[in-house]
């Protein structure tokens, strides 16, 4: 019995292992190479993370990023969030629920999501990143959806050379060679360096690619 129980779980480690190594890398890059799941400006990046809940346990936390600039290995993406409305807040994280997530792969290229510029999110009456006729007269397509994601003015700028500009260019700025190749949101950033380098300790799956 005990033999059988150790083949038992040799066998699913094998299968396990051939799927993280093989499979899904092969179908990462079926994925990649595939106009629907290939990666381009305003492609949407779904990203299903393990997190700290605040205690000594993990929970899953889902977040979708608008991709807003690619300057060549340098990929700036967007959080896909909510805009607040009537003493509902969205804030936190910014990530959504596991039912939001789910519906959002199917939605995402027919929901309405508009490009806020993030000077205009603090204008208006009220809290920021809230709903107010501010936003609505210079942006009426968010009453047909509160979703939007912060766009930048000027794309595609140099880099920054200053080391304070540089630290805020690097904002949610991620390698686009590891995410063609290894399907992983793997950050620039600097380390102890005036350098951008690639922060691998901070890597995330990516789910899904959609356009």
């Amino acid at each position: 019995m005990k033999k059988i129980i150790l083949i038992t779980v040799l066998v699913l480690i094998t299968l396990y292992v051939l799927k993280q190594k093989v499979y899904k890398p092969y179908a990462w890059k079926k994925a990649i190479n595939s106009k629907e799941h290939q990666l381009q400006l305003g492609s949407f990046i779904f990203s299903k993370q393990r997190g700290s809940n605040g205690s000594q346990s993990y929970e899953n936390r889902y977040f979708v990023f608008k991709v807003t600039e690619i300057n060549g290995d340098f990929v700036r993406l967007s959080v896909v969030r909510q805009l607040s409305q009537n003493k509902v807040i969205k804030s936190g994280d910014f990530s959504t629920t596991s039912e939001a997530y789910k519906q959002l792969k199917k939605t995402i290229t027919t929901l309405t999501i508009t490009p806020i510029q993030s000077t205009d999110l603090y204008h208006g009456d009220g809290p920021s990143m809230t709903v107010n006729p501010y936003l609505v007269s210079k942006y009426p397509k968010i009453t047909d959806s509160r979703y939007y994601y912060e766009d930048i003015p000027q794309k595609n700028r140099p880099v920054p050379t200053d080391i304070g500009d540089l630290s805020y260019y690097l904002s949610l700025v991620y390698s686009k060679k590891e995410i063609i190749e290894r399907g992983k949101l793997i950050p620039w950033g600097l380390n102890n360096s005036e350098t951008p380098e690639l922060l691998t300790r901070l890597s995330e799956d990516i789910d899904l690619i959609i356009n």
